[in-house]
């Protein structure tokens, strides 16, 4: 169970990982090694997955974010396995989740611009085997940046 100095230590490392245990211990109110064992706990019992820097799409070049609903042609644990093993290999897929409803996967994609947009669709995705169509729709601006989990 996650007391309320787990919560807010939680907290402060989603906002920034990078924070030290001593200015964690002096947001919380405790020592640096009391901060520091409370985050050692919490990453052994699987709280803290990993730590990674969040990055400018932009400045990387990556001028399109879409997302990208496909439809399976077929639902065959194979063919499932194999779409897997797919997105999983595609560096421009950043994110995928299976859906209830009508499309079967949920695709978070960064392109550098449409044309790459359009070879993810028409050269990757739609050529598989498993895929029966796609709908795409393309971002064109975030109101709100990812945030952190609520703890």
């Amino acid at each position: 169970m996650l007391d309320e100095i787990d919560s807010r230590l939680l907290d402060s490392l989603q906002r920034d990982a990078t924070v030290t245990a001593e200015a964690l211990g002096a947001k919380l109110g405790l020592s640096a090694s009391q901060a520091g064992r409370r985050r050692q706990r919490l990453e052994d019992q699987g709280y803290i997955l990993g730590y990674r820097a969040r990055l400018d799409p932009a400045r990387l070049g990556l001028h399109v974010q879409g997302f990208v609903q496909v439809h399976m042609a077929s639902h065959d644990p194979q063919a499932a396995r194999a779409f897997a093993r797919l997105v999983a290999t595609r560096p421009d897929i950043v994110s995928a989740w299976t859906l209830t409803g009508d499309a079967d996967y949920l695709l978070r994609v960064f392109c550098d611009d449409l044309a790459g947009l359009n070879r993810l669709i028409h050269e990757v995705l739609l050529p598989h085997p498993a895929v029966a169509r796609v709908h795409s729709q393309i971002v064109m601006d975030q109101l709100k940046p990812d945030a952190p989990l609520p703890t």
